[in-house]
């Protein structure tokens, strides 16, 4: 890959019974950025909110889908870890926005400061230093 060419990027998506109240909720509980939004009404069709350090997510308002249309699993079902180095910070912030505590931050035996939470739709959030094993190690 060149300098010019952008790295590949991983974009989970999710869909929601009320996609304007999940994308409210996710900037102001956890800090995500509204990229963009396209939909009428409630109806969201695509949108997408950017991760202060790099990446992000896509989502949209659930409707039916038919036969031939890309199915993405049923809202409430997603469940994501995410980056960050303040994630004190983040608890206290998603917990004043209304997030269902699952579990307050900890230090883990991997290194990781980490906690989890559940969105108003049921979404699994988990937040945490961890970056992940370093590329090139052996596995187990």
């Amino acid at each position: 890959m060149s300098d010019t060419t952008p790295a590949p990027q991983v974009w989970p998506t999710l869909r929601a019974r009320d996609a304007r109240a999940l994308i409210r909720f996710l900037v102001d509980a956890f800090g995500f950025e509204e990229t963009v939004v396209y939909g009428q009404g409630d109806t969201v069709h695509h949108a997408e909110l950017s991760w202060p350090r790099g990446g992000g997510i896509m989502l949209g308002s659930a409707r039916g889908l038919g036969p031939d249309e890309w199915p993405l699993p049923p809202p409430g079902s997603f469940s994501a870890y995410v980056v960050t180095d303040e994630p004190d910070a983040i608890f206290a912030r998603s917990a004043t926005a209304g997030a269902a505590v699952i579990t307050a931050p900890h230090d883990t035996d991997y290194g990781s400061r980490e906690f989890a939470v559940r969105d108003p739709e049921g979404n699994h959030w988990s937040f945490g230093t961890y970056r992940g094993a370093p590329r090139g190690g052996s596995s187990g």
